[in-house]
């Protein structure tokens, strides 16, 4: 496995039951499984807990995980121990489920640890999907698809308004709004994105295109070509002014013609009289070539003789 592959499975404990059957399918019994006792309550300090006794959180929006940095995070705490406590949620049985840290309790596992510090909180599944989206997106280094599927997220299933999620994770609703767009993209576009074959300022170029296969020709153009933001900015401006695919090459404006002016017609006579040969200028826009007849070879390599004389 390259270094650059990603860790899809979980190496803990994962909560049975499909996110499509809603929120609370996921949890045995969201009003009677939280342990209610003060001890447990936010703003509560640093316990350890048994990572066997740990479930993944099911809302964690980020599904890969860069197995080479799992391992150097691994190495680190083999060393220095976990230094940042994990977040999670006291359930019934002495079970928890994470709200946050699911990096960082994976590299606990890798190192060997069967404990690791945690600050426990109490939440219902609406509040553990808020908490667990928004610190996720605050902190962790998501790419701009998996912002915009926390964002879909919280807007749907925690019923928030575009303003709400602005103020819940410091960002402008225009933000919200141009993450929101992403998701419109085809997919091949969405995973190029997490990919980071093409930027964020790309995707929103692609965007500027309504004709989703056009889209998709435009995304391999900005791949294929390293085109920049600007460059594909070009191309989109051109083909809506000749209405014209972006798949089409831009045309270039024509060169200027080429004039041959009276002095330069005198230094062409001059060489024409000094190999005693037809000299011609064939020219396209500013380039051409100067082309020097020859009867034979005889006459070739006289010429040739002449112009190496004088060189």
């Amino acid at each position: 496995m390259s270094e650059m592959s990603k860790e899809k499975e979980t190496p803990f404990k994962q909560k049975k039951g499909g996110l499509g059957r809603g929120l609370s399918a996921l949890l045995n019994n969201a009003d009677t499984d939280i342990t209610v006792s003060d001890e447990y309550r936010a703003g509560g300090g640093v316990q350890l807990i048994d990572v066997n006794d740990i479930e993944a959180n099911p809302f964690q929006p980020r599904t890969e995980f860069e197995v080479k940095a799992l391992n150097e995070l691994s190495e680190s705490i083999k060393v220095h121990g976990l230094i940042q406590p994990v977040t999670v949620r006291k359930m019934g049985y002495d079970k928890y489920q994470l709200i946050s840290g699911e990096r960082r309790t994976r590299a606990s596992i890798m190192a060997g640890l069967e404990r690791i510090p945690a600050y426990i909180r109490i939440a219902n599944d609406q509040e553990m999907l808020e908490m667990a989206l928004i610190e996720n997106i605050q902190r962790e280094n998501l790419n701009a698809i998996e912002v915009a599927l926390s964002y879909k997220r919280l807007l749907e299933e925690c019923n928030l308004k575009q303003e709400e999620l602005g103020e819940r994770v410091g960002k402008e609703r225009s933000t919200v709004t141009n993450y929101l767009r992403l998701l419109k993209l085809p997919d091949e576009v969405q995973i190029g994105l997490q990919q980071n074959k093409i930027s964020m300022g790309h995707a929103k170029v692609i965007l500027s295109v309504e004709d989703t296969d056009e889209q998709i020709i435009l995304f391999k153009r900005i791949e294929n070509e390293s085109l920049s933001v600007r460059g594909a900015e070009e191309i989109v401006k051109q083909a809506k002014t000749n209405k014209t695919s972006p798949s089409s090459t831009p045309s270039k404006p024509a060169p200027a013609i080429f004039e041959i002016d009276d002095a330069l017609k005198f230094k062409i006579e001059k060489i024409h009289q000094n190999l005693a040969s037809n000299v011609a200028i064939k020219s396209k826009g500013n380039k051409g070539e100067i082309v020097i007849s020859f009867k034979d070879y005889e006459d070739l390599e006289r010429i040739l003789s002449s112009l190496a004389d004088n060189d």
